[in-house]
């Protein structure tokens, strides 16, 4: 009897284990300081291959495409507009999203987004928020995440 609870219990654990939906994105979150009360904020993506991630211009139509959301804190500036992406960005068209095809933005193994902010002082502050992004491989996609964010402005 104790063998096969064992037995059942690992099985059930095995199963479960697969069941977990997998996030193959690692993320990195820094400040740089640039200037003065000036600072870039600095999200890294680290994506394995065969999975990408999608642009924060892929347009509407095509896969959820990447969003930082920043919360407010009113010691801090946030620049106008989206963050700046630095990597190898790739461009398809790609029909799986309509009959005419949508130009999906998508970058592989890493990509940076660069935020540029401003201390309303010489003060330490947090800033916080959260990424929501969605990846794909040539097979499948993965459901939308999100990942929070906690960084010390030094």
């Amino acid at each position: 009897m104790k063998k096969i609870l064992i037995v059942l219990t690992a099985l059930i654990i095995t199963i479960g284990s697969f069941a977990q939906p997998k996030d193959p994105v690692s993320w990195k979150y820094e400040t740089v300081k640039k200037s003065g009360n000036n600072y870039d904020l600095v999200i890294t993506a680290s994506v394995p291959k065969p999975w990408h991630i999608y642009s924060q211009n892929t347009p509407k139509g095509g896969p959820i495409p990447t969003k930082i959301n920043i919360n407010t804190n009113p010691l801090i500036t946030i620049a106008a507009g989206k963050a700046k992406e630095i990597g190898k960005q790739e461009k398809i068209l790609d029909k799986n999203f309509s009959p005419k095809g949508v130009e999906v933005l998508f970058y592989s193994d890493q990509v940076q987004f660069v935020q540029s902010i401003t201390l309303k002082g010489a003060v330490k502050t947090n800033i916080t928020g959260i990424v929501e992004y969605m990846v794909c491989d040539d097979s499948q996609c993965l459901p939308p995440t999100k990942k929070s964010f906690d960084i010390k402005i030094q």
